[in-house]
C-alpha cells in the first residue's frame, strides 16, 4: 500500500436527473492517496463533491466507478474490511433519542461486531467529556455533548482512519479546543484524520497536507507548506513618522494609502525584494516609524484556485 491510508482512482459518481433533467457528475474521475499517519484537509466549495467522497468512502453511497482502497482493503473485494477500517464523523446530529451515550456506544460497537471484552465505551466516553451524562438520555444533551457523542460512535470500532465532516461547524470556542485536542492525540496515536472545515485556519493549523476540490475535481493537492507558497504575494505595512506627502512608486508595486496614514504595499515576493521596497519607501522621503508584512494564507490559495478553475 506504500504507506497510504486510503488511495483513489478514477472515482466516478453520477446521479440521475430528475424525469427530465439531465445527469449530474458529482465526482469526476478523482485520483487521491491519503497518507498512514497525517491529518489530511479535504476543502472545497458547497457543492463541490466533498461530501459524496466522505459518503462513499464511508460505504453510504454507492459509486458509479472507480476503485477505493481503505487501509489496503478494496472497497468493492472486501467491503466488511474496509468499512472496518473507518470511522465517520457525520456533519448532522443524528443520534437516537431514546439511547444513553452508553447505549448508544454498545449498540454500535455491536453493529461492528466488536466483542464485549474489547469494547471501551466508559473510556471514549471519558476522552470525549461525557462521562457524567452516560446514562443520560441523548435528548437531553445540549447540542455540542451531541457532537462530542458523534466523535464516541466513531471511535468505537477502534478504526484506523477518521473522517470529520465540518466537526466544529457551530460549537463554541470551548467545545473547538476540546475536538481538537482529542483529534492530536489520536493522530499522535498513529490514527490517520480526514478533515473537511470551512475554517480555513483551522485547516491551516491542523492539516500537513490539503486537497482541495471543486465541480468534482482535485484542483490542487500538496502539503500546506506549498500550497501556501503557490502565492508569493505579500503586504507591506508602512506606518510613517509624519504623514507621507507622496506615495512611493516602483516596479511591482501595488501602493495604497490607509485612512489612519499607513501605507500599504502590495508585490510578489518573486519578482522584488523586501530591500527593494524598502528603498521606494525611502526615495519617497518617508521616516518609517513602524513596519510590518503579511503574506497570504490558505483562503488567498482557496480563492486563487477555485476562482482560476471557474474561470
Amino acid at each position: 500500500m506504500a504507506g497510504n491510508a486510503i488511495e483513489i482512482r478514477g472515482l466516478v459518481k453520477t446521479y440521475a436527473g430528475g424525469r427530465h433533467g439531465p445527469e449530474k457528475r458529482a465526482l469526476k474521475g478523482v485520483d487521491l492517496n491519503i497518507p498512514q499517519g497525517a491529518v489530511f484537509g479535504l476543502l472545497g466549495p458547497n457543492g463541490a463533491g466533498k461530501s459524496t467522497l466522505i459518503n462513499i468512502l464511508a460505504g453510504l453511497v454507492v459509486k458509479t466507478s472507480g476503485q477505493v482502497t481503505i487501509w489496503g482493503f478494496d472497497q468493492d473485494r472486501n467491503p466488511r474490511q474496509s468499512r472496518a477500517s473507518i470511522g465517520v464523523m457525520p456533519q448532522e446530529l443524528n443520534l437516537d433519542p431514546f439511547f444513553t451515550p452508553r447505549e448508544a456506544l454498545e449498540v454500535q460497537a455491536g453493529l461492528y461486531g466488536v466483542p464485549r471484552r474489547e469494547r471501551c465505551s466508559d473510556a471514549i466516553l471519558a476522552m470525549v467529556g461525557l462521562e457524567d451524562k452516560a446514562d443520560a438520555y441523548a435528548r437531553t444533551l445540549s447540542g455540542g455533548m451531541r457532537r462530542r457523542l458523534l466523535l464516541a460512535k466513531a471511535l468505537v470500532h477502534h478504526p484506523h482512519v477518521l473522517v470529520l465532516d465540518e466537526p466544529t461547524a457551530g460549537v463554541d470556542i470551548e467545545l473547538r479546543q476540546m475536538l481538537w485536542q482529542n483529534i492530536r492525540r489520536l493522530n499522535r496515536d498513529g490514527m490517520t484524520i480526514i478533515l473537511t472545515t470551512h475554517y480555513l485556519e483551522e485547516a491551516e493549523e491542523m492539516c500537513d497536507e490539503i486537497a482541495i476540490i471543486n465541480e468534482g475535481e482535485v484542483v490542487a493537492r500538496d502539503s500546506t507548506a506549498r500550497l501556501l507558497g503557490r502565492l508569493d504575494g505579500k503586504t507591506m505595512i508602512i506606518q510613517p513618522e509624519t504623514p507621507a506627502a507622496a506615495l512611493p512608486e516602483g516596479a511591482g508595486l501595488e501602493v495604497t494609502r490607509r485612512a489612519d496614514g499607513a501605507i500599504v504595499i502590495a508585490y510578489r515576493a518573486s519578482e522584488t525584494p523586501a530591500e527593494a521596497v524598502l528603498a521606494a519607501v525611502r526615495a519617497a522621503g518617508i521616516s518609517i516609524r513602524d513596519v510590518r508584512t503579511e503574506q497570504a494564507d490558505l483562503q488567498d490559495v482557496f480563492l486563487d484556485l477555485t476562482r482560476r478553475r471557474a474561470g
